[in-house]
């Protein structure tokens, strides 16, 4: 995938597989995270977003920015976007994500699941994309 963006808060050295990483999500993210799915709009190939494991809370300006995006782009991301995964090892704390994972896929458009690791959230990813892993 070709940008003039630079991708700080997702890793696309794996596309269609974009990872969102933890470590960038800190306050005053948001505005960067938009630049950066802005640029993931334009691409024609469909792509899969995982979160990895253990993403920290974030503040009240960057949700509320990201809603915003979200909500504009909400048509675009649901053509372009096959799903977004999380990741949680821990099974209670999982189905509990997963019931919440219902309302923000049906908000926004987005298929999103919770996989207990890493290797099965890349593995739900190329499925969900039809493709196989590289």
């Amino acid at each position: 995938m070709q940008s003039i963006v630079r991708f700080i808060v997702h890793d696309i050295e794996d596309f269609p597989i974009v990872w969102t990483r933890r470590s960038e999500i800190k306050p005053g993210y948001a505005v960067q995270w938009e630049h950066e799915m802005d640029a993931l709009m334009t691409c024609t190939d469909p792509f899969v977003i995982i979160f990895e494991e253990g993403q920290p809370e974030e503040a009240h300006e960057d949700r509320k920015t990201r809603g915003l995006w979200l909500k504009r782009n909400k048509l675009l991301l649901a053509e372009q976007c096959k799903a977004v995964l999380a990741i949680e090892p821990d099974s209670i704390k999982r189905a509990a994500l997963k019931l919440q994972s219902a309302l923000v896929a049906k908000a926004f458009g987005v298929t999103m699941d919770i996989a207990a690791s890493a290797e099965d959230a890349r593995s739900m990813a190329y499925g969900l994309l039809g493709a196989s892993p590289r």
